[in-house]
This record gives C-alpha cells, sequence and structure tokens, in this order.
C-alpha cells in the first residue's frame, strides 16, 4: 500500500513542504531515499524502539520510503515522526483518513515520546500558505508555531496521541496563543537600565543618538571606565519592535534553535560573541548552513568588546554585511540568504596597555606597538561606524552620588519619537527606515546646509584633518540630533555634535 504524509524542511529561514512517500510490498529490507542524512538514516532504528514500545511494530516487509522533492538535501532527525506514521498507515495499523491535510514533524525518543525540532515557526508559516489545515509538533515548539494564526497547531508529548488524534480517539486540542498579549510582553522594565550607570552623561547621550538614528558605534576607553556596562544598556532604549520585526527576529532564532518553549521573541536581541569567534560564527555557514551572530543579532544589537583583539580577517568578513543588511552564504549546491540589520556596538582599549591618553597612568606601550594595535581596524571597516566616542574613568565623586540617572524608559521615549520622524520621512524608500541606512542620495534631500554650517563643517574638516568618509557620517549623525530636536532642518549646533563624534578620523590622533 501506498500512502502519502507530509513533513518541512528549512533552508535558510525559509520552510520547504517535503513529501514523504511509504510503500510497503512483498519482501524484505528498508529503503530509504531522497537525499537523507545520517541522522534520518539512523531514524529506522528509533522507530522501530519507538513503535514496539507502544505496542506497534515495523512490518517485516520490504519498506520504500522516498522524500520528495528527492534532489533536496533533507537533514536532521526532525522526520522520526513524519516516518513513523507513514510506517503504521502504509502498513494498515492505523487508519487515518486526512493525514495528507497535516503536516507532521518530530523527533522520537525510543519510548515513543518527542524532542524539540528546529524552526517551527518557518514550518508552520509555509503549512498556513500552502493550504494545510494543521500542522503537528513537539510539544515544546508549540508556542512559536502557535503564533501563526489560519491553522490548527498541535503539541505532541507521544506518538500515541498523533495515532489516536487519527483514529479519533482521545482529546488533543489545537494550541492558542494571543500573539498580541505576547508582543506587548515588549513594554516590560528592562534588565539592564541606564539609570544604574553613574556619570558618563555625555556618552549617555552618545548613545541615545546612536539608538535614534540605528547609528553604529564604537567607544574608545581604558579598562574599567564602563565601556560594556554602557553597552549592554543599549538595547533597553532602543524603540520596540514591531510585529513584523518580532517575526522575522524570532524566525532567525527558531532556525538556530534557540527558543525551545519560547513564543514571539518580544526583546531586542543583545549578542556579544568572544573575541576568537570564527568568520564561520559570526557570519553563518557551516556544511548545514545555520545563521550566524549577526543574524542572530536581526533587529537588535551586536556587541564585539576588544574590537582589535578580533582576527581581521573575522572583522573583514563583516564589511558587506553592515552595508547590505543581509547576509548571501553561496555553497555549491546552493545559496542561502539570512537577514543582518542590526546595531553594532564595539569598544577598544585605545592602546595594548589600556591607559593611553590617561594623564594620571604610565605609558606603558611605544608609539610603534599602538599603531600596530589599531592597524588591525581596517579603514573600510571604521568607514561603516558613524560614530567614535572617547569613554574616560568615572571620578570619585560621580561614583558616590546618590541621586538617580535617567531611566532607560525615559531615553526609549525620545528615541522612539525621533524615530517616528524618520519611518514618515522615510516612508516611499522601501529598504531605509532610519538615518544609519541614508544613501548619499538622501543625505543630498534630508541634509541641506545652510551657509553658516556648510563654513563650519569646512573648517572642522581643515582644523582636525578629518577624511572624507567623516563628511557623509557626520551630516546622518547631525539629521538624527535635529530629529531628537524635532528640528525640520539641520542647523550649525547639530554639526558642531557630529563632529565630536569622530575621534578616530583624525590624524594624528595617536601623537
Amino acid at each position: 500500500m501506498l500512502i502519502k504524509v507530509f513533513g518541512s524542511a528549512v533552508f535558510g529561514v525559509e520552510a520547504t513542504t517535503i513529501t514523504v512517500e511509504v510503500n510497503i510490498d512483498k519482501g524484505i529490507g528498508y529503503h530509504l531515499v531522497g537525499l537523507p542524512d545520517s541522522a534520518i538514516k539512523e531514524s529506522s532504528y528509533r522507530i522501530a524502539a519507538a513503535l514496539k514500545n507502544n505496542n506497534y511494530n515495523l512490518p517485516g516487509k520490504k519498506i520504500t520510503i522516498n522524500m520528495a522533492p528527492a534532489d533536496l538535501r533533507k537533514e536532521g532527525s526532525a522526520y522520526d515522526l513524519t516516518l513513523a506514521i507513514g510506517i503504521l498507515v502504509a502498513s494498515g495499523q492505523i487508519k487515518a483518513e486526512d493525514v495528507a491535510n497535516y503536516v507532521i514533524m518530530g523527533e522520537l525518543s525510543l519510548d515513543g515520546s518527542l524532542q524539540p525540532i528546529k524552526g517551527a515557526l518557518s514550518i508552520a508559516i509555509k503549512a498556513k500558505e500552502e493550504g494545510f489545515k494543521g500542522i503537528m509538533l513537539p510539544i515544546q515548539n508549540v508556542k512559536e508555531a502557535a503564533i501563526v494564526e489560519g491553522i490548527d497547531v498541535y503539541g505532541i508529548e507521544n506518538v500515541l496521541q498523533v495515532i489516536d488524534f487519527f483514529e479519533g480517539r482521545g482529546n488533543l486540542e489545537p494550541t492558542i496563543i494571543d500573539s498580541s498579549e505576547e508582543f506587548n510582553k515588549t513594554l516590560e522594565f528592562p534588565e539592564f537600565d541606564f539609570s544604574d550607570v553613574k556619570g558618563q552623561e555625555s556618552i549617555k547621550r552618545c548613545m541615545e543618538i546612536a539608538a535614534a538614528g540605528g547609528h553604529n558605534i564604537i567607544l574608545i576607553g581604558p579598562p574599567g571606565s564602563g565601556k560594556t556596562m554602557l553597552a549592554k544598556r543599549l538595547p533597553s532604549i532602543l524603540p520596540p519592535m514591531t510585529m513584523k520585526e518580532a517575526l522575522e527576529t524570532t524566525k532567525i532564532h527558531s532556525v538556530a534553535g534557540k527558543t525551545k518553549e519560547v513564543g514571539l521573541m518580544a526583546q531586542r536581541p543583545f549578542r556579544s560573541p568572544h573575541h576568537t569567534a570564527s568568520s564561520v560564527s559570526l557570519v553563518g555557514g557551516g556544511s548545514y548552513p545555520q545563521p550566524g551572530e549577526i543574524s542572530l543579532a536581526h533587529n537588535g544589537v551586536l556587541f564585539l568588546d576588544e574590537l582589535p583583539e578580533f582576527k581581521r580577517e573575522v572583522l573583514e568578513v563583516m564589511r558587506q554585511p553592515l552595508e547590505d543588511r543581509e547576509v548571501t552564504i553561496a555553497r555549491a549546491k546552493f545559496t542561502i540568504t539570512y537577514p543582518s540589520s542590526f546595531m553594532l556596538v564595539a569598544s577598544m582599549n585605545p592602546s595594548p596597555g589600556g591607559y593611553f591618553n590617561d594623564p594620571n597612568a604610565p605609558v606603558s606601550s611605544s608609539p610603534m606597538e599602538m599603531q600596530r594595535y589599531l592597524s588591525k581596524i581596517s579603514g573600510p571597516l571604521l568607514d561603516r561606524i558613524d560614530i567614535h566616542i572617547e569613554v574616560t574613568p568615572v571620578p570619585f565623586e560621580k561614583l558616590t552620588e546618590t541621586r538617580k540617572a535617567e531611566s532607560s524608559l525615559e531615553i526609549r521615549e525620545r528615541v522612539s519619537k525621533a524615530r517616528q520622524l524618520q519611518s514618515i520621512r522615510f516612508e516611499s524608500f522601501e529598504n531605509i527606515h532610519y538615518n544609519a541606512q541614508m544613501g548619499s542620495k538622501q543625505i543630498r534631500e534630508f541634509c541641506e546646509l545652510d551657509e553658516g554650517s556648510l563654513q563650519l563643517l569646512k573648517t572642522a574638516m581643515e582644523r582636525l584633518n578629518l577624511s572624507a568618509r567623516a563628511y557623509d557620517r557626520i551630516l546622518k549623525v547631525a539629521r538624527t540630533i535635529a530629529d531628537l530636536e524635532a528640528c525640520e532642518k539641520v542647523v550649525s549646533h547639530h554639526i558642531a555634535e557630529a563632529i565630536q563624534y569622530r575621534s578616530l578620523d583624525r590624524e594624528g590622533w595617536l601623537g
């Protein structure tokens, strides 16, 4: 008897429906075709034990299973349940007339219970698009899949629940989740708050500007000056995610297997890879491609602590994703694109010893060592960072202050208002949502300067020996400062403030 059941394969962040054809005939043997990997080939042992322990059996006949489309590589153990149900129906052990109306996925344990799978949200979205009546998944994945409305999502604990469902027994009910309620968790109080930071008012101002315009930022300062502390608090002042952003972010984390028993990701991600990270772990890839840190930081913050300690080739692979806001991984047989629109926050010591520019500390690094240290960060990468700010240690008087600093929610309110202005400004542009994404055409259109501002910028560039690449960056940052003040035009004091935030562009910064 020939039967068809349906599963799903995830490539990149999108799912593809897989038709599993099971044919049972005279003879003996178990033949699995359609480009399965080792984990799927091993499934026969798990299925046999799971069925035996639940009073069913693997028929002693010739079982042929085809996973179509046959030219698409299938991977992982998530097809165990699909194959098991197909074998039971094809061998006549259970009756399941409407099995073709459901997508069935799950990894079997030897006792018949189910283990969680990756990419449940993408699978549910695809199943809805293709008109399936419902989807059956391990109970650990049901929260994220149930976000998709218009399709029944069943959380399964054991293979017997699926058998009882198709035979009309049991009381398996679809899981219903109020996605708007999940989404509103965004407004919860953040774990890290700017009110914990003593002093550093100018750096907080910088962070506010960076958040308001989506600008990449680098913090330069000696150890213990608060660089990491400030960076960790940046997501708390970013505007709340929209429903579309939340779905995009959840989808990527679901594919990477990082959303177990979590529904919609309401908080913006904050990723902080160690400086020993490889280029594949940062941008994604591998023999079975997985999203890297830059994709897991999509719609959130990627924090690179001790930037010069990262290998140069690892930093260089980030140049294109920073520009394109997506990363394409090309292999001989396939090409996968992952979204990677994130805010880069980097921190570094000004010298290998850490205390360059600090008048109270001894100079422990020679100019040549400092030059070598700073040259690890290439000009093109620095070109993609809009704001450079020097962080100085907090004086004792500020540390012992009892006055409460401004909270993240107060700063976030101002940031959100500035972002709303930008959304209205760029609504006719498809891929531009905030100031950091402006190209030279938009800069000319939205950053017009009066005569006084032009003169100020010209003088600053000549006197401070600012490089040509700094020009566009200063205008973008000035536009954001103007938005925070709700000013329609960029004026001279906006330009003056933006010029301060280009430390590393100044020639002779080392001496």
